[in-house]
């Protein structure tokens, strides 16, 4: 299987079949090798660094229902806040006393966060702290609603797709969420200017290897600036409380692929794999990724914007244990920077 490998490497695609057969016949050996390749790629380009992204999580409200999802608005159980913009400040205050020079405020989709409120927090963002860079997270929204936060100073967007196959959509989302909106979404997303990020679960709810390679072609028509996935993880008050987390191995030979697909792709070692495993993010770094997202919101809160159960947000994924951070990265030949950390442009 060695040479769907290279040649992914050297043509940074392959034909459904191929992904299919790839991910379907895998075994150690393949595994092994798609790794070391992605490392080598990685290292070619950003060489040993690990850039930072200080997340604000700032709303576990949200209008949608989708089913694997923690803070549905179906979930009468959930613990529900909203950060105000003064709030917001004082994490991006912290965070950057820290060293972080990203910002990544990501929510549920809330109707209270309206473009005129985020227009000034992104501004008071930018003043207050005009060498870092703004990444939004909120979900769906219109295209004048992205291109107005662009022109506030947002720098990026970051908008998992979830899945690229309608029928394996529609067993994950109720019936007034569309695919095609969300693929529609991420094309304004393109079209406004930003560094555009999307993503998917690996191992939610009836996923096959044939949705999965359906997601790589999707990635690789869409040529994200990031790709953010993880391993579906189960929440209790959800239709899918009893489905089985996703596959460890599986996300970390996937995220070597993307490596592969999409060399200069900023790629994230999640907090879902920290929670599925405990060296998870370590084994992210060692599959080709170079970003980590440390959580800079309220320690208040954090308990709140639970996604999926036994969501980690102490130790290693407080932004405050970033000393522990860098010295785990130093462990295993690698080192935590303090810079925006962009897409490379050329």
């Amino acid at each position: 299987m060695k040479e769907y490998i290279d040649r992914l490497k050297e043509e940074h695609t392959l034909t459904r079949e191929g992904f299919e057969t790839l991910l379907s016949r895998r075994d150690a050996d393949t595994h092994a090798y798609a790794l070391e390749q992605a490392v080598k790629i990685r290292q070619q380009i950003y060489g040993r660094d690990i850039y930072i992204r200080g997340l604000v999580e700032v709303s576990s409200y949200c209008k949608n229902n989708c089913y694997y999802c923690g803070i549905r608005s179906g979930n009468k159980k959930a613990s529900r806040y909203r950060l105000t913009p003064d709030e917001i400040l004082d994490c991006c205050r912290e965070g950057y006393q820290l060293g972080f020079r990203t910002f990544v405020l990501q929510g549920g989709e809330d109707a209270w966060y309206t473009d005129e409120i985020l227009t000034a927090v992104i501004q008071d963002i930018k003043k207050d702290f005009p060498d870092c860079a703004v990444t939004l997270s909120l979900g769906e929204r219109s295209k004048e609603s992205y291109r107005r936060l662009y022109a506030a100073g947002a720098d990026r967007y970051l908008l998992r797709h979830e899945t690229a196959t309608e029928e394996h959509y529609r067993k994950l989302h109720p019936p007034n969420l569309s695919l095609t909106d969300r693929k529609t979404c991420l094309k304004d997303l393109k079209e406004a200017g930003y560094q555009v990020g999307a993503g998917f679960m690996v191992g939610s709810p009836g996923q096959t290897y044939a949705h999965l390679a359906e997601d790589l072609l999707f990635l690789r028509k869409l040529s994200p600036h990031m790709v953010g996935i993880g391993p579906f993880l189960s929440h209790q008050d959800t239709p899918f409380a009893h489905e089985p987390n996703g596959d460890l191995d599986l996300t970390l030979f996937l995220l070597a692929l993307i490596r592969l697909m999409l060399p200069k792709v900023l790629l994230p070692s999640t907090t879902a794999l920290g929670t599925l495993h405990p060296e998870g993010r370590k084994l992210g770094i060692l599959a080709g990724c170079n970003v980590v997202m440390p959580n800079l919101s309220p320690s208040g809160v954090r308990e709140k914007y639970l996604l999926y159960d036994n969501k980690i947000a102490t130790g290693l994924e407080a932004a405050e244990s970033i000393d522990l951070l860098k010295k785990q990265m130093e462990e295993i030949g690698y080192k935590i920077v303090c810079a925006r950390g962009d897409y490379p442009a050329s």
